[in-house]
């Protein structure tokens, strides 16, 4: 692979932007359910400190929906600059439904963004509640329509090829296409579980302190009992979509689990490094039979190899199979810290622990790392194709653009970027901080 060729930086430039992007969805779509959470339960306890939280995080939540906007921006342009041909051919099915994200999710999120923010206090509970619950629907909805498009990427379906350009044959079958629920489901969840480790890791800074424990205690516990219930939901429709892969992708589950041979009672790889050269794996760990047992249901199931697909068909294997367990390992933890404090919860020590409050602001970043090393493995494992077995990525690209000018562009936004994410990290914290400091609300939402 030329590294410094127009197609080579093309993807870099793709990758990073959306790595960059995906952060600020990931947090919003998990950040708006636990304020839906938090004012059902003002509403029905009226703990101040439900208000409080509240008034913290959804400022959070409009920096980083704003900031989303402005970072999904030069994303959406790469598609005309960086990936005409692809841009060209999927424009009946790509373009309608980026057209919908707006018209449907964007337009919830606008319209009830400010009452939810701005509203506390000047509206009826009911109409701030039903505004946060809009706000909630519209980004789940902007998931869903972007996992329409990744979906049929992924397992393309109701369309035709005529003269290279795709069109639509049975829009169902696009919207409907089985692998977006796989997709939705799992990239919920891990937004999700994502939004309440950030939650936790920040209110578990003032609980170490044994500060602002009021506020934070309340706010702490509700994170922590959804990290409860989506812990484990998560690892289930985790390992469902893995099947699912198996079915409509062989090739990207042998590369998530480095198996080269077909063979029945496969080994479960903890660890190794794929060599693809040589067709093996170095350094390996490995536990007899499990990955039949998982993939299968059965020991002596059959578990299919990268051998039965063309080198030229295949992924780049370490990079898929690291970060899968990346992944997988950083849900395992969460699931680990999330029953270790349901432990101290139920044993009434939760007031009074200080190592789970100290391990939890660590954590912060994981969801993160967790989710970005989740698309690294949808996107490089469907590699080399930019459409499942119908389109190359290096048929997608725009060729004529010179490396220089991608090299450029990407050093552009790299350093553009790199300031803007450092000043909404100080906004973030300086949210936090006055918002702690503020005293308890006295007045009842709608006086």
């Amino acid at each position: 692979m030329d590294l410094f060729s127009t197609l080579f930086l093309s993807r870099i430039k793709f990758a990073f932007t959306i790595g960059f992007h995906i952060l600020f969805p990931t947090i919003t779509i998990g950040l708006v359910v636990y304020l839906f959470i938090l004012e059902i339960q003002w509403l029905r306890t009226s703990n101040p400190a439900y208000s409080k939280l509240f008034r913290i995080f959804s400022k959070i939540f409009a920096l980083s929906f704003g900031m989303g906007v402005v970072t999904g921006i030069p994303m959406s342009f790469q598609f005309a600059t960086n990936w005409g041909p692809f841009s060209i051919a999927t424009t009946n099915v790509v373009g309608p439904l980026l057209g919908f994200e707006v018209l449907s999710a964007f337009f919830l999120e606008a319209t009830f963004l400010g009452i939810m923010v701005f509203g506390w206090g000047r509206v009826k509970p009911a109409v701030h509640l039903f505004s946060t619950g809009m706000v909630m629907l519209g980004t789940t909805l902007s998931a869903y329509w972007i996992i329409c498009v990744n979906a049929w990427m992924q397992n393309p379906q109701g369309t035709e090829i005529i003269d290279g350009i795709f069109y639509v044959k049975d829009w169902s079958k696009i919207l409907l296409n089985e692998t977006m629920f796989y997709h939705l489901a799992h990239m919920l969840g891990a937004s999700y579980l994502t939004a309440v480790f950030v939650v936790m890791g920040v209110l578990s800074i003032f609980l170490f302190k044994r500060k602002e424990t009021q506020t934070a205690l309340p706010g702490f516990k509700v994170a922590l009992a959804c990290a409860l219930i989506l812990g484990p939901v998560q690892f289930f429709v985790g390992h469902a979509h893995g099947i699912h892969t198996g079915k409509t992708q062989p090739t990207k589950l042998a590369a998530m689990e480095a198996h080269w041979d077909s063979e029945k009672e496969a080994p479960m790889i903890l660890f190794a490094w794929p060599d693809m050269e040589n067709e093996k794996n170095l350094y390996e760990v490995k536990i007899p039979k499990v990955a039949s047992w998982y993939l299968t249901g059965s020991t002596q199931g059959m578990v299919h190899g990268l051998k039965e697909a063309k080198k030229e068909d295949r992924p780049f294997v370490p990079l898929v199979f690291i970060s899968f367990r990346l992944m997988v390992g950083i849900g395992c933890l969460f699931i680990f810290l999330a029953l270790a404090g349901g432990y101290l919860w139920v044993r009434k020590k939760l007031e009074t622990t200080r190592w789970l409050y100290a391990i939890l602001p660590l954590c912060i970043p994981l969801g993160f790392v967790a989710t970005i090393a989740g698309w690294i493995v949808t996107e490089v494992g469907r590699q080399p194709w930019i459409i499942q077995g119908l389109m190359r990525t290096a048929h997608g690209a725009t060729t004529s653009l010179p490396p220089e000018a991608i090299r450029g562009s990407l050093a552009a936004f790299g350093v553009t970027f790199l300031i803007v994410f450092v000043v909404y990290l100080v906004f973030l914290v300086r949210i936090v901080q006055k918002g702690m400091n503020e005293p308890m609300p006295t007045v009842l939402q709608g006086e």
